[in-house]
């Protein structure tokens, strides 16, 4: 009977309930997506207790997956899908090079003026970025929206620090870049740390005997009208991490950037004459064009 399903006919049945789907892609991404899977647990003889041992892990990632930690963003990067992702669909040539995500991005974040502290108050070695945006033929692209986000002197991103913030953000903030197409602000030296261990994406990490650090990095996201989106990081050149394999594979030689030291008693790029070291970073975002 039809209804007798096996090892064999299996993975075609199942494809074959999808052949009503309206949606062509979604239609496609299925009938693929059953192959595969079909295709791994018969190579690999997956056995019951195998199974349920993925579904069980599938569970906890979910329930670290809160609107402030996302463990499922953080499962995809340390199997390098989304970077993979990012190549398939960013060959960007003449732009700037873009990278993931990364699972600390929030849309909670405040509104900041060119030129403020983005810390939130949060000490540590004060840090002035200027930056660009321009198009490939180096005109500037005004009015583009610029969200920026990194970690604290430690390591640690705000949302890993709830409780000692009172729940508010730090060191992260949405700017827009003027007429000139350019964006700065103050905030505070970034460090290299770990990825979250404590989840279940730990435990992957662990089982395989790899390092979970990440060399020092600035988030940043830039949109503007006419223009595709650039998801971006940029990496302290002389991060003791750096030529180590990112546990995220995101790092990238053409996003290093020269954080140069200053010491007391020279001044800010915003004129102040600094009672303390600081670092400064210029970069200029090259944004490509909006094809669709």
């Amino acid at each position: 009977m039809a209804i007798d399903l096996t090892e064999e006919t299996i993975t075609a049945a199942v494809q074959g309930t999808f052949a009503g789907a309206r949606d062509a892609r979604l239609r496609e991404l299925f009938v693929s997506l059953v192959q595969h899977l079909h295709d791994v647990a018969r190579e690999t003889r997956l056995t019951s207790e195998e199974w349920f041992t993925a579904v069980d892990f599938l569970e906890r990632v979910g329930h670290l997956s809160p609107p402030t930690r996302q463990e499922f963003v953080l499962l995809s990067d340390i199997l390098g899908l989304s970077v993979l992702v990012d190549q398939i669909n960013h060959a960007r040539g003449s732009a700037t090079d873009s990278t993931l995500l990364g699972p600390f991005y929030v849309e909670g974040r405040p509104r900041a003026e060119n030129g403020a502290d983005i810390s939130g108050g949060v000490t540590g070695m004060p840090l002035f970025f200027s930056g660009g945006a321009v198009d490939p033929e180096g005109r500037p692209v005004a009015g583009a929206y610029v969200d920026t986000w990194h970690s604290d002197g430690e390591g640690f991103y705000d949302v890993q620090q709830a409780d000692r913030l009172n729940g508010e953000t730090a060191m992260r903030a949405l700017l827009a870049t003027d007429d000139d197409g350019r964006f700065w602000f103050r905030s505070i030296v970034p460090r290299y740390y770990p990825v979250p261990t404590e989840g279940p994406c730990g435990e992957i990490l662990r089982a395989a005997g790899r390092s979970p650090m990440r060399p020092e990095h600035i988030h940043f996201w830039l949109h503007a009208k006419d223009h595709e989106s650039l998801v971006t990081m940029l990496f302290r050149g002389d991060d003791p991490y750096l030529e180590k394999r990112d546990a995220v594979f995101g790092a990238k030689s053409s996003l290093v950037a020269d954080f140069v030291q200053h010491d007391a008693g020279e001044t800010a790029p915003d004129g102040t004459v600094m009672s303390e070291p600081f670092q400064t970073v210029e970069w200029t975002f090259v944004l490509a064009p909006d094809r669709r």
